[in-house]
């Protein structure tokens, strides 16, 4: 995460920070989080069953997806020079617009919506993050989330 003096943190707000690498997301990916998480609905891990669905095949689990965001926001997100460290703060909202399918290629797209000092030495901050989907009109999910960013 790229470190801006405190003076500056300001003149991000408002501003998109930039877009993720492209990364698709496959089925072992999908098998290993069913796992993981114990969700295994046919539509994440069974392709031929899923292919009979109004999806055509397997889809990611929206948790999925979303667990993808701090992987896909690292190197966006600007932060108080002196950070020593990042915690999740949680949403203030989350919508799913539309399923991943399995064998896409999602990217983030983040924008800073608000930056301010919680408690002394301790920032917080609000972000846009948009999961989009290669070739694909909608997003896969429009999320506000906090990080709290610690000095």
């Amino acid at each position: 995460m790229p470190q801006v003096p405190i003076e500056q943190l300001k003149d991000y707000i408002g501003k998109e920070l930039g877009h993720s690498d492209w990364l698709t997301v496959d089925q072992e990916r999908v098998d290993r989080f069913a796992d993981c998480t114990g969700d295994h609905q046919f539509i994440h891990v069974d392709p031929e069953r899923a292919r009979e669905t109004p999806f055509g095949g397997t889809i990611a689990h929206g948790f999925l997806s979303l667990s993808l965001m701090p992987m896909l926001m690292e190197g966006l997100m600007v932060t108080p020079a002196g950070t020593r460290m990042g915690v999740n703060y949680g949403l203030d909202s989350l919508r799913f617009i539309q399923p991943v399918r399995v064998g896409s290629r999602v990217r983030l797209a983040l924008t800073l919506l608000d930056a301010y000092e919680k408690n002394p030495g301790q920032w917080l901050l609000k972000g846009r993050a948009v999961m989009e989907i290669e070739g694909a009109e909608k997003p896969a999910y429009v999320a506000e989330t906090l990080a709290l960013c610690i000095l």
